[in-house]
């Protein structure tokens, strides 16, 4: 398996590849040299069986994205994916052969993500047949492949208001739509990624894979079924969160977590807390921090509010306001990471106001967690539509005409979640996505089936072609 080097694409893939595992197969986890520095840093692991070499039973392995550990992959994001995609096929075919060799196993199948599409290439290369985990919706995979294909006509420079109808989706407007198919997406480089991916799907991928499941998008994944199948193997979470053992969970942490915010929910009354994170990538103005600030000391209710400090910090920019921690604190509580899936599934929780990462909202919807979506860029202005329209567990923030989401904004949500008209729709709307989830990945369900076919289909592809890895 090969991941993106962030710690939202490597999980998923561990979490399969664990899944993988437990089917028979031996699985090895491929990332950049920047994700085992980040894994360094944050004291690599959630599990005690974990070195830097491996973790649980997934060997790591390591190629270089051609820059130091120092430099800034944030700063100019298309000169880093262009220069990814020249160097990393090189170093990581040089890589899979000499791990390989060394090991004298035989390679059956290479699986990435869809941030490392070239991988398709290095596995054409040495012949070695590819898979593909989409870690987005399949709602996505859907738009992504209808943009691509040309299959609908999308909002343009000459049509920037265009909606767009989609099989199995409402209608979506420019503002629902994934920021990468819009005429203002200003990341040139990603735009083309994945428009260089769903075009040449059907020559390079044998299998899709999905982390989500049949029963949260049946409809939209049935419309996909006769232009590129893709299957569902998800949700890929931590396994408490599913009610299976905590130990049995795989994964790493690329930030260090206060534990101490889970001794303060532990002082919390039932259904009380407002929970705030936006990810490990997005950093707000100071003028939207401080609209959430002031909404967050005007609600009657406690707040957790997740503030990761910039990698490059700049300016006020993700910071919150100053004396703002000082002012509340008898009401809330401000950490830099936490763990999230521990807090998802505390008792303490109403509600998830949240950036709408496909983690995040797959974690929330597990835990039975209503949301309040605050989308920033590439798929999350989708995932917050699916959130209020389709799945129907919360609702989503507007902002005004200068781009801010007000105060009066937040605060007018956040009375509608918890005890607004529909508060109680979203309660059990959120509860019955839980317990689908639960059952999708049981023994017998519609996820497990999906692995177990693909699993299969590996070894049965294994055995008629015998060793596949190129000398």
């Amino acid at each position: 398996m090969v991941a993106f080097s962030s710690q939202g694409h490597i999980n998923p893939m561990l979490r399969l590849g664990k899944l993988l595992v437990s089917k028979g197969l031996n699985v090895t986890l491929a990332s950049t040299e920047i994700a085992k520095h980040r894994m360094l840093k944050s004291f690599i692991s959630k599990n005690d069986s974990s070195t830097m070499n491996s973790v649980s039973d997934i060997p790591l392995i390591f190629f270089s994205d051609g820059f130091d550990l120092e430099y800034n992959r944030g700063a100019d994001l298309d000169h880093y994916m262009d220069t990814l995609g020249k160097v990393g096929p090189v170093n990581l075919s040089e890589l899979i052969r000499d791990h390989y060799r060394n090991n004298q196993k035989k390679l059956s199948c290479i699986i990435n993500n869809p941030f490392v599409p070239w991988v398709a290439d290095v596995a054409a290369e040495l012949g070695i047949p590819s898979a593909m985990l989409w870690i987005q919706p399949c709602s996505l995979y859907a738009i992504y492949y209808r943009f691509s294909n040309k299959l609908n006509p999308f909002p343009t420079l000459e049509n920037p208001d265009l909606s767009v109808e989609s099989p199995g989706l409402p209608i979506l407007r420019t503002e629902d739509l994934p920021s990468f198919v819009l005429p203002s997406n200003p990341f040139g480089s990603l735009a083309k990624l994945f428009s260089d991916l769903f075009q040449d799907m059907k020559k390079q991928y044998k299998w899709i894979l999905a982390n989500s499941f049949s029963e949260l998008e049946k409809e939209v994944i049935d419309s996909m079924s006769e232009l590129y199948p893709i299957r569902p193997v998800g949700p890929l979470v931590p396994p408490s969160l599913l009610g299976q053992d905590e130990k049995l969970d795989i994964g790493v942490e690329m930030w260090k977590a206060e534990d101490s915010c889970l001794e303060w929910l532990n002082q919390q009354t039932d259904s009380s807390v407002i929970y705030l994170s936006f990810g490990s990538m997005v950093v707000l103005s100071a003028k939207q921090m401080e609209a959430i600030a002031t909404a967050l000391k005007n609600i009657n209710h406690p707040f957790l509010w997740v503030v990761k400090k910039p990698e490059f910090p700049t300016n006020d920019e993700g910071k919150v306001p100053l004396g703002f921690t000082e002012e509340t604190k008898n009401q809330g509580l401000v950490v830099s990471w936490c763990p999230q899936p521990k807090v998802l599934a505390h008792p303490a929780l109403a509600c998830f106001i949240t950036h709408c990462g496909w983690n995040s909202m797959l974690e929330t919807i597990v835990a039975g967690v209503p949301v309040i979506a605050f989308p920033q860029w590439t798929d999350q202005p989708t995932n917050a539509k699916l959130v209020a329209d389709v799945f129907r567990i919360g609702l989503r923030l507007r902002p005004n005409d200068d781009g801010i989401v007000t105060n009066e904004e937040v605060e007018k949500s956040i009375e509608e979640i918890i005890s607004g008209p529909k508060s109680e729709d979203y309660k059990k709307n959120a509860m019955e996505l839980k317990h689908a989830a639960r059952q999708a990945v049981a023994s017998g369900g519609s996820s497990d089936r999906n692995i177990q076919s693909f699993v299969n289909e590996i070894l049965g592809n294994a055995s008629e072609s015998g060793e596949t890895l190129a000398p």
